[in-house]
Parts: structure tokens; sequence; C-alpha cells
């Protein structure tokens, strides 16, 4: 994220006048502007800390209103006095939010020996998805900030604890931990192997990193390898890579997770067809196209395995409901 230089000693105020016969237009710019993360002053009068990167954006907004028959001024200020810099600098506080986390993030652990584990991580990762947003829009961090990022990694450790609370076989050394680590199959990436990203990224290593070898290189030291011959994670005679993975790992259980596997396997090797696994396939093959390296294929896959969990999981009962 672009930081603004110091105290924020000066700001960018954006005077509008917005064109009331394009609903949609108006729309867009007000919705910019709150992606922005922009300060509301009084209609039409917006704040934000001045940054090259807020500087660019706000001169591409003035030229779309300009475009739509609007006006817009970007005016570079400072505050009178140091009351007005800390006024500003309020109307930027996202600890409201933070706290919101971190009463959401630490409710989780009302379910710990209660509820599926992955499917608490499932949630966790919607709570770190949310923080991550309102980082991305934090220009001048504080405690709260710092309480909510270890909160997170605290509530991570102990879910990581329930889902694998021992080793099984995976060629892992016993005792060995399987977090914060470097995660690494072989190119090119498809659908077992992106899958099997996807699910390291969102249920066992949150924090670890996938590597991308080319068909020769060797395994790097201390990681550990998934998706092809040898490594510590592969197809087996009945089992895709990813299937595997939810075997060996305690995850096989979870039944959105279950499905996405029948998809991943028809996929990558044929059998009992999976209606669904048409439109994954035209997905992912999208994706493909539009990416221009494995980080980024990884990144439009997930969006798919996202969506397909949110449509296949089904939060369990409480206990007495019908």
């Amino acid at each position: 994220m672009d930081k603004p230089q110091g105290d924020a000693a000066s700001w960018l105020v954006t005077v509008a006048l917005l064109p009331t016969e394009d609903p949609a237009s108006r729309m867009r710019v007000l919705r910019t502007l709150e992606s922005l993360g922009a300060a509301v002053i009084r209609e039409g009068v917006y704040l934000l800390p001045d940054t090259p990167a807020n500087r660019n954006s706000l001169d591409a907004l003035s030229q779309y209103i300009f475009r739509s028959a609007g006006v817009a001024h970007v005016l570079l200020v400072g505050a009178s006095s140091g009351a007005q810099q800390q006024a500003f600098r309020n109307m930027f506080d996202r600890t409201l939010r933070y706290e919101e986390l971190i009463k959401n993030v630490e409710a989780l652990r009302v379910g710990f020996g209660h509820s599926d584990p992955s499917a608490i991580a499932s949630v966790l990762h919607k709570q770190r998805r949310e923080f991550e947003t309102i980082v991305a829009l934090d220009f001048f961090p504080s405690a709260a900030r710092s309480r909510a990022e270890k909160t997170l990694a605290e509530t991570d450790a102990a879910v990581r604890k329930l889902m694998f609370p021992r080793q099984t076989q995976t060629g892992i050394g016993p005792g060995e931990r399987i977090t914060k680590r470097v995660w690494a199959t072989r190119k090119p990436p498809w659908a077992d192997r992106l899958a099997c990203a996807w699910l390291i990224r969102r249920f066992v290593d949150p924090e670890g990193t996938i590597a991308w070898l080319d068909k020769a290189q060797a395994l790097p030291p201390n990681a550990i390898g998934y998706g092809f011959e040898g490594a510590n994670f592969a197809n087996s005679e009945k089992r895709v890579t990813y299937e595997e993975m939810l075997v060996q790992l305690g995850l096989a259980k979870n039944p959105a997770l279950a499905r996405i596997g029948s998809i991943v396997h028809f996929l990558e090797a044929g059998g009992t067809p999976v209606p669904e696994a048409a439109g994954v396939q035209t997905l992912l093959q999208g994706a493909v196209r539009r990416s221009q390296n494995e980080d980024q294929l990884l990144g439009e896959a997930e969006k798919t395995f996202d969506l397909l969990y949110e449509a296949y999981f089904e939060a369990p009962k409480a206990r007495g409901q019908a």
C-alpha cells in the first residue's frame, strides 16, 4: 500500500460537481472514491492523504468526471493547525473496523471442539480477507491493526492444531510442522495442481509459499512437494493428488472439499462425469489465457475454487435443529 509521507502534512481535496443526468456515471464516481478510502468532508468534497498512488487515481477520476459532463478539481492542501491535522487523520481511523474483526475472530473459538475445523478455517479465511481489505485503506496504522493481526495469527495457529493433531502418511517426518513452509509443484499447473495450491493456501498453510518448478528442477531444500512423482503428496492408483491431500491431511470428511475433488479428478483423470466439470474447465482455460505467469493463474483459479466451496459448503446444524 502507498503510504503518506511522514504525518501526511499535505492532503488531496477533491471538489466534484457530478452529473445528475447520468446516474450510472455518478454512482461509478462515488464507488471509486469509496474504494480509494476517501473521507467525505461534505457533499461533493472528498479528502485523501497525499500519496503518488492517490494522486494518480484522482487524476484519472477527474478526467472521467470531465468526460461525463461533470466538474472536478483536485487540490493539494495543508492543515492549518495541529488540531486540524489530527482531525483529518481521525477521519481515516479504522479502529472500529479492526475491533469488529477481532470480535468476530475471537468468536470462532466457541466452535473449537464442536464444529468442523475446516469450516472454522473457511470462516477465518473470510476474516483474513476482510483484514486485508481494511489494511489496503489504512493510511495510518494503529495499535488496533497490530491487535487484529495478532488475533488472526493466534487463531489460525489454534485452528491448524485442530485440523492437524498429528502427522499422517505424507512422507513428512513425525512432528515436522507443515505451516509457514514452501510448497512446490511442477509446471505447468492445471486443475489438480491448482486445486492443491488453493487447498494449501486456504486450509493447510495460509502463510506458506507456493513455488513452481521447471520439469527438471530439483525440489528446494525443506520444501514440501506435491503433484508430481516422488513428491510428499502425489497421485495414487485411485486418487489424484488433491484427493490424496484430503485423505492424508484429514480433510476428506468435508463434503464441500470432497465434491471439488470429484471435479478435479474428472478433469485430470476422467472417470465418472461430473456436471459442473465443463464449467470449471472453461473458467480455468480462460484463466490460463488471461494470466502471464503461474502466480496470476493461481490467483484466478482461487476465485473459481472459492465460489465452488461457498456453493457446496453447508454449515453444521445446531443440536436439536430440524
